[in-house]
């Protein structure tokens, strides 16, 4: 018999493997040695003990620590390793998302472990590449042996050991068996049944061709032996009978009947064997149409979720560029404030918005910056109101108790303006300070602690002209105080925010001078600047019981050196500050301290912005500025008197 047509009744799946005898280990004894492994961030480069073993690559703490196992290992089979390409003695071994960077000691050891990785991986594949199927030895199998675990596996076992044994694995389980088995597995199985089936229909082929000979051959030798019988003549006997010789013809029938092309051949168990081998291709083959299934429906979840990622980001794309198209264009005229401006109510209120939020974070900034700085130079324990300003006061000093403050009375100068000055004065002490409480025409719009900022809606020809009120309680302060920081320019940019620029145009008197300012634009909305005229008064109480009051009015004048200009819009605004101290007894015969002052302020503002801001706009902006402006000014003016002598 033919060695890959031979019966073995002893064989067994182990005679397969090869086999490690003592003193000679099959493969490549493993590679161990000090590498530095990337941890994190925080502890950076560790020195671990790395061994590569049976194509695998360990790590532990330390050599001593090998006994209590390793801290994590890659299998080489995929693994990418990448030599880096700046640093010599750096090497990057990648599985999927793992990455272990390691470091050698110096290039030759790099190199080094680079081959070692590389040998261990290239004996690994060739022993998956050797063999496949050697020939047909059919053993049978106990029914626990299952054949196929992976890939490599099947290209060593070639016998009829391993098909029948998967088979009854078929038998004894269902197809769930495979479900950690992947479908380059499956297909890998396929590959073998059908090198396997081929070799089976080759041998049943040749047992069937062998058969067909055969019995044409019986056919023609029975025809020659009958034809044989024919002829031949009885054999005459001594004693005078007829003697048949047959024996012959028998010779040659049992010997057609016997073809020594099959004598070989098991026919019975390359049935057995061949139906094995059938079923065990229909089982994967519909192991692999689930796994298909499953995947196809996996893949048709992930490409809806894809379209639907895909729909989700061109509306947004569209989105973005539409608002794109609109920005590109805002920087135009027809986008600003104006009759026919392009941009809607609600547009322009979140633009506003936005730009007042941007001023107020400037603010903040400022605001630190210079906290920062008068903490690092401190102001001397001498320092009094400053007399540096264009407005000054009498040096008459007001008591004994505070020689160094520079305050006069009010002096009644008279320019071309008093006329206006003693008009707007004496409107605001007429009805500024009337009570709006019971009023049902002003509204109250906020409410913080003292101060309440009241409001009345009025428009003229569509342009918002409404009247604000507020009143508030200072304390430590008094009304000369806060006039006198309100009215002097030289501190206006110390609380005053808004304002881009400003310069006094004429100065009319001690107390009354033309202002001109230019206020910070606030996009859309046109710029806008101020001419005013600017006056602070002390106004004697008629009763000794009542508080005095000082005042500070601006209300909008003409100048030939100010005229307006297409730049600004030019707003029109009629503002009085009116404060009066009220101050309580100390107890004893102490001095009067800033803990025994209260200042009731009463600002009013009358404001024509001019231009075509919308009007909720407008009454958004004046909602949210003035009681800023106004708790901004009085906190200045404390921290600005703190520790000063008190200026009645």
């Amino acid at each position: 018999m033919s060695d890959n047509q031979s019966w073995n009744s002893s064989g067994s799946e182990e005679d397969l493997e090869p086999r490690e005898e003592p003193g000679h280990p099959v493969g490549i004894a493993e590679f161990s040695g000090v590498l530095s492994k990337w941890t994190n961030y925080i502890h950076g480069w560790q020195d671990r003990w790395v061994v590569l073993k049976n194509n695998t690559l360990s790590y532990y703490k330390s050599q001593d620590e090998t006994e209590y196992g390793c801290r994590g290992s890659l299998c080489l089979t995929k693994a990418v390793i990448t030599p880096h390409e700046f640093d010599e003695c750096r090497l990057d071994i990648s599985v999927n998302d793992s990455v272990w960077y390691l470091r050698a000691q110096d290039p030759e050891h790099r190199h080094q472990w680079i081959d070692s990785i590389e040998l261990h991986r290239s004996i690994r594949e060739g022993r998956r590449d050797k063999g496949g199927v050697q020939g047909t030895i059919i053993i049978p199998p106990p029914l626990a042996d299952s054949g196929y675990g992976s890939e490599s596996s099947l290209r060593r076992h070639g016998s009829m050991l391993s098909l029948t044994s998967a088979t009854s694995g078929y038998s004894a389980t269902s197809t769930s068996s495979f479900k950690g088995h992947s479908l380059r597995e499956k297909l890998a199985e396929m590959e073998t049944f059908r090198d396997i089936l081929c070799r089976q229909v080759d041998t049943l082929q040749k047992y069937f061709d062998s058969c067909a000979d055969g019995v044409s051959k019986d056919e023609l030798q029975r025809d020659k032996i009958v034809e044989d019988d024919e002829d031949d003549f009885p054999n005459t006997r001594t004693d005078g009978e007829f003697l048949h010789n047959n024996n012959g013809s028998k010779e040659k029938l049992f010997q057609s009947l016997s073809p020594k092309g099959i004598n070989g051949i098991d026919f019975k168990g390359e049935a057995i064997t061949f139906k094995a081998t059938t079923a065990g291709i229909l089982a994967t083959l519909s192991h692999c149409i689930d796994l298909m299934v499953k995947r196809e429906d996996s893949w048709q979840k992930r490409l809806d979720k894809e379209m639907e990622k895909r729909r989700r980001i061109e509306e947004s794309y569209k989105s973005a560029l539409n608002e794109l198209k609109k920005k590109s264009h805002f920087g135009g005229p027809d986008y600003e404030e104006g009759p026919n401006s392009l941009i809607n109510e609600d547009e322009f209120f979140d633009a506003v918005e936005a730009a007042l939020d941007r001023q107020d974070k400037i603010e903040e900034q400022c605001q630190t910056e210079k906290t920062r700085i008068q903490r690092s130079s401190p102001v001397p324990p001498g320092d009094v109101y400053s007399s540096t300003g264009t407005h000054r006061f009498s040096d008459k000093p007001h008591s004994q108790s505070s020689p160094a403050l520079i305050v006069r009375a009010p002096p009644h100068d008279v320019h071309r303006f008093s006329a206006e000055v003693e008009e707007m004065v004496h409107n605001h002490m007429t009805y500024s300070l009337q009570d709006v409480g019971g009023d049902a025409n002003w509204q109250l719009v906020v409410e913080e602690g003292e101060m309440k900022v009241y409001r009345r809606e009025v428009e003229e020809n569509g342009i918002v002209l409404d009247p604000l009120k507020a009143t508030h309680s200072v304390k430590g302060v008094t009304g000369h105080e806060v006039c006198h920081y309100f009215w002097d320019t030289t501190y206006r940019n110390d609380w005053e925010t808004t304002i881009e620029n400003f310069n006094v145009v004429e100065t009319l008197s001690d107390n009354a001078a033309i202002v001109y300012q230019t206020h910070k634009r606030v996009w859309p909305a046109s710029q806008r600047d101020v001419l005013y005229l600017s006056a602070m008064r002390k106004i004697l109480a008629n009763n000794e019981n009542d508080p005095d009051t000082w005042l500070v009015c601006n209300f909008s004048v003409d100048h030939d050196d100010a005229q307006p200009t297409n730049r600004c819009v030019r707003a029109k605004i009629n503002i009085a500050m009116i404060c009066q101290t009220l101050v309580s007894p100390p107890e004893g015969d102490k001095e009067i301290s800033r803990d025994n002052l209260l200042c009731k302020i009463t600002y009013v503002a009358n404001v024509n912005p001019g231009g075509w801001a919308p009007a909720s706009v407008l009454r958004a902006v004046a909602k949210r500025e003035y009681p800023k402006f106004l708790k901004r000014f009085t906190s200045y003016v404390q921290e600005k008197t703190a520790g000063k002598p008190i200026l009645f």
